[in-house]
């Protein structure tokens, strides 16, 4: 990538980026996010940074750049929270902490393990009655979760993998974001990456939700997702046949339902990128769940070049977002 080109790649991302909500920028600022872009655009060339996990060296995870929680809205709503488990006890404390670290006054909080041979169960009693819990043989992730709920009641919902994390303030956020947003049923919103250690290895930040877009690609991040009880009561528990593709399945009947989705300006989770993880393991399994989810919802199986062109529009615009916030022009 020559000098001539980082300069017009840059010129173009802030034409654009001036035309966004939230941008604050001058000369000098772009001068100064340019000399400190120069080797990450040698690194990072033009992958969708959505995808992209390993975006730079593990460094610690720098809470100070996340803006304060804000307040909580006049009625509290109750927030159900379950946590599917299996053999993740080197990770399950620090997800569970980062859920009961909320300080959430209406947080119900499950986590449903499948029978683990790990150190799980010694973690799980010892979190005294601060959680409920159970460890039992389950049919896989979305037996887990429907058993979880089946057991914890809220007005807004949202389940958290054992390996992933929530971000502080997140709770405080949703709460407030759905009380002044009655016309929203979903909400999701930026996530950051850490690797197995917990340090940040990189961030995506998130254009607009696309409705087109999610017909072809699982593109949200679900850890960071959350959703109105009314959109389970009407679109039912997540599919037990889904073992990968969960997520999407879910998500795509609420879009089909009518339900409305909404990115939020904020990062609310982290996903945590390490070697046992299913997205790495299971990628094959993965494929043909979502080939049958796009069979199901388009009609047909798209190629990959068909599936390309159909998000190359959210991505480009992902992309553009990304490196306006990697560049300073965004804050988020």
């Amino acid at each position: 990538m020559d000098d001539e080109f980082k300069r017009e790649l840059l010129e173009r991302l802030k034409a654009i980026e001036e035309r966004l909500d939230g941008l604050d920028t001058s000369q000098s600022q772009l001068q100064e996010a340019y000399a400190r872009s120069r080797a990450h655009l040698r690194r990072f060339w033009l992958r969708p940074p959505m995808w992209t996990f390993e975006q730079h060296s593990p460094r610690p995870l720098d809470l100070r750049t996340l803006p304060a929680p804000p307040s909580l809205p006049t009625c509290v709503p109750t927030i159900a929270i379950v946590t599917p488990s299996f053999n993740h006890g080197q990770f399950l404390a620090a997800t569970i902490d980062s859920v009961i670290g909320q300080n959430y006054p209406a947080l119900s909080y499950h986590v449903q393990d499948g029978g683990s041979e790990d150190d799980t169960v010694a973690i799980l009693k010892g979190y005294g009655d601060k959680i409920s819990w159970r460890s039992e043989p389950d049919q896989g992730q979305s037996d887990a979760i429907n058993q979880g709920f089946a057991g914890v009641d809220g007005d807004i919902m949202a389940y958290l993998n054992s390996d992933d994390i929530l971000l502080p303030g997140a709770l405080t956020y949703v709460a407030k974001f759905f009380a002044e947003r009655p016309d929203i049923d979903v909400v999701y919103g930026h996530r950051i990456f850490i690797d197995y250690a917990g340090s940040e290895i990189g961030r995506a930040i998130l254009p607009a939700h696309s409705i087109e877009a999610l017909r072809y690609a699982g593109y949200v991040p679900q850890e960071t997702m959350f959703w109105r009880r009314r959109v389970w009561d009407a679109v039912g528990p997540m599919d037990r046949n889904f073992h990968y593709a969960l997520d999407w399945d879910f998500m795509l009947r609420a879009q089909a339902a009518g339900f409305k989705f909404a990115r939020a300006r904020r990062f609310l989770a982290c996903f945590r990128v390490h070697d046992a993880q299913k997205t790495t393991k299971n990628y094959e399994l993965g494929r043909k769940e979502m080939q049958r989810l796009r069979l199901r919802n388009l009609g047909y199986v798209p190629s990959q070049l068909e599936i390309s062109r159909a998000i190359a529009p959210y991505l480009l615009r992902q992309f553009i977002c990304h490196w306006s916030y990697r560049l300073g022009l965004l804050r988020r």
